[in-house]
């Protein structure tokens, strides 16, 4: 519902005359949270207003257990309020923030001296060992890891340091051990680390998730 403010005063001090209402438009099925574009900052412009909406997870095919609900878009910014887009949203939607797309400044790669553990040279690869705790550096250039294999003892506390060493927007690597539950994305110039126990023997592969070419 779009109200006149001045005229809802008016009706709420008596005057019969005064219509508050100027449109209503229709959502499936019950908006739950809304919000409007810029709305949380002070540069709210009234140009759009977001319906987070519950009880519509009829709307979609089922796809799992967590059903997907709807969220409408609708531009409030003339005298008639139109529905411009409707999207899917996770289930029980409670935020939104509408901002305009000018402000955003995504970065397309990281910096890699912004961490301090980044492996800068892939001639630092390595296993080091410091008694039961080790520390095994792996760059990632596509198309392969900076090392083949490595190997390691039963029980020792293993932390693994990858640097992504490519430069090209959205070259995203992976690191997966499935038989150890790991699997991390590491972004162009960025560096991850996981730590884990070795304590299974045996010899378990390790691989990129993010497939970038042939064999890695």
């Amino acid at each position: 519902v779009k109200w006149n403010v001045e005229a809802a005063i008016k009706s709420f001090k008596g005057d019969k005359e005064a219509q508050a209402v100027v449109d209503r438009i229709d959502v499936h099925y019950q908006p739950g949270h809304g919000f409007t574009s810029m709305g949380e900052t002070k540069e709210s412009d009234g140009r759009y207003f977001n319906s987070d909406n519950k009880f519509s997870k009829d709307r979609f095919l089922p796809v799992g257990p967590l059903h997907c609900e709807t969220a409408q878009l609708i531009d409030i910014s003339g005298d008639k309020m139109k529905l411009v887009h409707d999207h899917s949203v996770l289930s029980e939607p409670h935020d939104s923030i509408i901002v305009r797309r000018d402000i955003i400044k995504t970065r397309q790669i990281y910096d890699m001296d912004e961490f301090p553990n980044a492996v800068k040279d892939p001639a630092e690869s390595g296993v080091f060992r410091n008694g039961k705790k080790v520390t095994v550096k792996l760059t990632s250039q596509a198309p392969a890891f900076s090392m083949r294999e490595f190997k390691l003892k039963k029980g020792d506390e293993v932390t693994l340091i990858l640097t992504n060493h490519d430069k090209v927007e959205d070259l995203t690597h992976g690191f997966a051990m499935p038989k150890y539950d790991i699997n991390f994305i590491v972004n162009p110039q960025e560096t991850k680390s996981v730590t884990f126990i070795a304590d299974k023997p045996g010899v378990y592969w390790c691989y990129c998730t993010h497939f970038c070419h042939a064999l890695h």
